[in-house]
């Protein structure tokens, strides 16, 4: 006989088993390779396993393990048993690759009624079943249609299936090739079909609630005849109304008696606001009134339960109605749109929403502010059609509501969300077709004004006490079997002064010196790190102050691909699906919280990403980026060790249980001794506590405190924390059976510390029990010991078949490998063959330009040679040139130095002729002055007098001296003029002879520096360069 598994990832470990298997057997066989061979194909922990109805697989000890080591199971159908017929008997089938709308289908012994008979069904056939996704809104249309146009675009392996859906409301929705999944009527929450004219107009679709209220899935169908669209989903409003057949039963009733015609319903009023994200949450409310902010879009939700008497059922809503005030009259109510109404998810409660626009006029009065000493009154109603009453039944809740600045912070821990009203209503039977008609109907507010008559200005406030269990948001009740969604609770961050200012004190100092931590630290962390200051604080205890090399590695590793990729996808989804972070699918939580897991299972190879990783890394994202997130998780899983658990076959995991049931044995004897007595081990119950460090279940305040102590005080705090978990559930736990121990360890653990109060208690107790390092590895000795002795005193059979089943494994691996790096090899050589064309392509490519090259060196050679004779040419040009300037240049010279000699021999000459004219001059003047009859003629300064008329014959003489002295001075002054024109003209011709000098210069110099320089320098150039080429 053999057990294996395979998926569409391929085939995975085989395990011989010898001779008769057992329940016992069968759960070690799934222990050692389930989840490895899953791994091994990269699935993760995110799986589907199926399996038939034999006794081991259906035994409540295999159930149990299945359930406690979070194994999806697909329950028992007509597709198992045909897969068994084809598969060994003991195989399990991984479906999720190939039939991923199959999964977590609800079993069909959920639905509450008896099972509707075939024939009350109405059966459609050629229909295809196109896949199933989770949605956020399950009555929105326009949600749906986008779904059902990507599904039917996206569907690559339509299921040809048969729909069977039911004529009463008691009904189950069966889809069937044979028979995959069915769905109970009350869990069908909204149907919808696609708009004529467009490709989906042949396409149905319905939403349903998948386990509980806060996940929805709608599953997409396309009909081979068009027109039969209409008729199928005029059979599921069929099945959403009374049935005929009970509405005549409940005719033939007894009639009421009179302590039998009150019924009591508890309707509940919740206000939702836009918080700018997209979504609506739900306003805060205090004791006295609803918390509101002005401006923003709302939506009223009303939950309708009936308590008691017999059930009427409530067909539909006629109508929503708000006005503010109080006592308001019918014509003063403004009728809102509805967006949905249907049952609840455990079908208890009728849920109807609208949606509330404040701005407008009517609404004026709500969307003011309120001043702080003051409230108002705002009036509700909605109008029911029920199936059993003549007339619609109308509920009126008034509320006090306060309209806040925008800037106040609206936030309570732990406050109500939801005002409720119990009414009673009281019928009576009617002689008409319908069963009763309205006698009255009484608040359990006005029962009260009217017992206090007396006194009207109280107001009893008992019907605040009574809460109606449909919102499951902080109102859900321990003993509901539900367990608590991850992500669960608030956390606020108020803190008071005096620890602020003792943890700013010891943050200061830490900065100091961050190396060492202060000496106060553990006492503190202890106590509970403030909420804001958690993000500074964790990354200082894990020591990620100095962490840049891994955010950059971060920024790098993100950008690569993981092989883990859909697993990590899948579980993003289920990861705090209760925290308004990280519940959009597609929203920024969602998204940082998918990049870090990928980077993870990049950086640890060995590890990868494993189920509970995406938990802590959501804490994380909580508190700090991305990239410092990343970094604490890294040194979390290393350097405290949590990645260890999850290696070597989980034997360090294995080793923790052991050392909590020590613990146990030690600290609670008679809580061990009773799981003893049980069979109940600690990896049924604690396997998640240390792999996922409390995270996946627990509401967040007590989880972001044990990743206080975590980070402080190292891994060893999750047996304080396990220990006092134990000891405060151990008087519940001393009256349970195995499975009532299991359930409540899965359900009312979690919810129990929901209140802070309760998660400090646990704390403290946590905190205070010592638990030393010493006992810890004293105990690991114990184990490995213990388990050194079992493979000592094992039967030689067993120890050999186990080793052959070992080495089996490992054959496997090794085959597989081999097949790996078969296919690699071959791919290597393919692409080596490429490479080597592309090489020899390379080789030709390069001889012919080497060809190309030679041609043009011997070119290049020839007209080396060629410039060189034309170097020497132009070389004896020059020196020739280069003589005959030389020689122009002393000629010029030589010539430049006559002008200067001519031109001084000039100078001298000139200056001796003015010499001895200045002495004639002075010797005319002087004999002038003797003469008598001159010196009368002249003055002093040698100029001539003007005498009175001479007598004649005086007169004639000196006519002729004077005139023979003004032709001598006038043949001296043309002399004087010719003597400086001869000067100025030999001096113009020197300076003609140095223009022509300093030209000849320049261009003696220029021919230097330009033709002379360049064609040398050009010759150097052309011979330097064959030069290189011919070496």
């Amino acid at each position: 006989m053999l057990w294996g598994c395979f998926s569409a990832a391929g085939t995975e470990r085989l395990v011989r088993v010898e001779k008769k298997l057992n329940g016992a057997k069968y759960r070690d066989i799934l222990n050692e390779n389930l989840f490895h061979s899953a791994q091994d194909l990269s699935l993760g922990r995110r799986f589907t396993s199926q399996h038939d109805n034999d006794p081991k697989h259906t035994a409540k000890a295999t159930q149990e393990w299945l359930r406690d080591n979070s194994v999806n199971v697909l329950e028992s159908s007509q597709i198992k048993r045909f897969l068994s017929q084809v598969c060994p008997k003991y195989c399990q089938f991984h479906l999720e690759s190939l039939f991923p709308s199959l999964l977590l289908d609800e079993p069909s012994d959920l639905s509450p009624g008896t099972p509707v008979p075939d024939e009350d069904s109405v059966v459609f056939s050629k229909l295809t079943y196109l896949g199933c996704a989770s949605v956020n809104a399950p009555r929105s249309e326009v949600e749906a249609l986008r779904m059902v146009s990507i599904l039917r675009s996206q569907c690559q392996m339509p299921l040809d299936v048969t729909l069977s859906v039911p004529g009463v409301s008691e009904g189950t929705v069966r889809y069937t090739s044979t028979e995959i999944a069915n769905y109970p009527i009350y869990k069908i929450l909204f149907c919808v079909r696609g708009h004529d004219g467009t490709p989906e107009s042949d396409c149905f679709a319905f939403t349903e609630s998948h386990y509980n209220a806060e996940i929805f899935r709608i599953h997409v169908f396309r009909c081979e005849i068009q027109e039969a669209v209409s008729r199928i989903l005029y059979s599921f409003a069929t099945a959403f109304r009374r049935s005929a057949n009970k509405a005549s039963l409940t005719a033939m009733a007894p009639p009421l008696t009179p302590d039998s015609d009150v019924f009591t319903f508890t309707v509940s009023l919740e206000i939702k606001e836009d918080d700018g994200k997209g979504t609506f949450s739900a306003v805060s409310k205090d004791r006295q009134s609803f918390k509101l902010r002005p401006g923003m879009d709302k939506k009223i939700v009303i939950y309708v339960q009936q308590t008691s008497n017999k059930e009427l059922a409530i067909e539909r809503c006629f109508g929503l109605l708000l006005s503010p005030g109080k006592n308001v009259k019918n014509s003063d109510m403004h009728l809102l749109d509805l967006e949905s109404m249907g049952k609840s998810s455990d079908g208890k409660s009728y849920i109807i929403t609208g949606s509330w626009n404040p701005n407008t006029p009517q609404f004026q009065a709500v969307n003011e502010e309120t001043p702080k000493d003051k409230f108002m009154y705002m009036t509700t109603a909605v109008d029911l059609v029920i199936t059993e009453v003549e007339e619609p039944v109308r509920f009126l809740l008034e509320t006090r509501v306060r309209v806040c600045s925008p800037n106040d912070r609206l936030f309570w821990p732990f406050s109500k969300r939801s005002y409720t009203e119990t009414f009673y209503l009281k019928l009576r039977p009617s002689n008409s077709d319908t069963l009763y008609e309205v006698v009255s109907l009484e608040s359990d507010t006005e029962r009260e004004r009217r017992k206090t008559t007396a006194s009207p200005g109280i107001l009893s406030s008992g019907s605040h006490g009574s809460m109606v269990p449909s919102p499951p948001e902080d109102d859900e009740e321990e003993d509901n079997d539900e367990p608590l969604l991850s992500g669960s609770g608030d956390v606020s961050k108020e803190c008071g002064e005096k620890i602020l200012e003792t943890w700013g004190d010891l943050l200061s100092k830490w900065h100091l010196n961050l190396a060492v931590r202060p000496k106060q630290l553990p006492a503190l962390v202890r106590s509970g790190v403030p909420e804001a200051l958690r993000g500074e604080v964790w990354q200082l205890l894990a020591g990620c102050h100095n962490n840049d090399h891994l955010v950059e590695e971060y920024r790098t590793l993100i950008t690569k691909e993981s092989p883990q990729d859909s697993a990590i996808t899948r579980d993003i989804n289920r990861t705090f699906p209760a925290h308004d972070y990280f519940k959009d699918t597609g929203g920024d939580g969602q998204d940082s919280l998918y990049k870090i897991c990928k980077a993870y299972s990049v950086y640890d190879e060995e590890i990868g990403y494993c189920q509970g990783q995406s938990f802590l890394a959501a804490v994380l994202l909580l508190h700090m980026p991305e990239e410092q997130a990343f970094s604490v998780l890294v040194k979390i899983m290393f350097e405290y060790g949590l990645r260890e658990l999850f290696k070597q076959n989980f034997e360090d995991l294995h080793c923790k249980f052991f050392q909590l049931e020590r613990l146990m044995q030690e600290y609670i004897p008679d809580l061990y001794a009773h799981f003893l007595n049980l069979g109940l081990e600690a990896h049924m119950y604690a396997s998640q506590w240390f792999l996922t460090l409390f995270t996946a279940k627990f509401p967040l305040y007590m989880v972001f405190h044990i990743i206080d102590l975590l980070l402080c005080e190292g891994i060893s705090i999750i047996f304080n924390v396990a220990l006092a978990l134990l000891k405060t559930s151990k008087d519940d736990l001393l009256q349970t059976d195995f499975e009532g121990a299991l359930k409540f360890f899965r359900v009312p653990v979690p919810k129990r510390y929901r209140s802070e109060e309760n998660a400090k208690k646990l704390m403290e107790l946590a905190c205070s029990m010592k638990v030393c390092s010493k006992k810890l590895k004293k105990y690991e000795k114990e184990y490995h010991t213990i388990r050194e002795q079992q493979e000592q005193q094992e039967a030689p059979i067993e120890r050999y078949e186990r080793e052959n089943r070992r080495l089996q494994e490992a054959n496997m691996r090794l085959e597989q490998e081999n097949d790996d790096l078969a296919h690699e090899l071959v791919s290597s050589k393919i692409a080596l063959r490429k490479d080597l064309d592309n090489a020899e392509e390379k080789a030709d490519a390069l001889n012919k330009e080497l060809l190309i090259t030679k041609q043009k060196l011997v070119e290049s050679e020839d007209e080396k040679r060629r410039l060189e004779e034309e170097s020497a040419q132009l070389k004896e040009m020059c020196r020739r040139e280069l003589d005959k300037s030389e020689s122009e240049i002393k000629k010029n010279g030589s010539i430049i130095g006559e002008y200067k000699q001519i031109c001084s021999q000039l100078s001298e000459r000139l200056e001796k002729q003015q010499t001895a004219n200045r002495g004639e001059l002075e010797k005319i003047r002087m004999k002038v002055e003797g003469c008598e009859k001159c010196s009368i003629l002249f003055s002093k300064e040698g100029r001539l007098k003007v005498l009175s008329a001479p007598k004649e014959g005086s007169e004639e003489d000196t006519d002729e001296e004077k005139e023979a002295l003004k032709n001598q001075l006038r043949e001296m002054e043309l002399e004087l003029a010719q003597t400086k024109l001869q000067l100025v003209e030999a001096e113009c011709k020197i300076q003609d002879l140095e223009h022509h000098l300093g030209l000849a210069l320049n261009e003696v110099q220029a021919a230097k520096k330009t033709w002379f320089n360049r064609t040398l320098s050009s010759i150097k150039t052309v011979t330097g360069a064959q030069g290189k080429e011919s070496v």
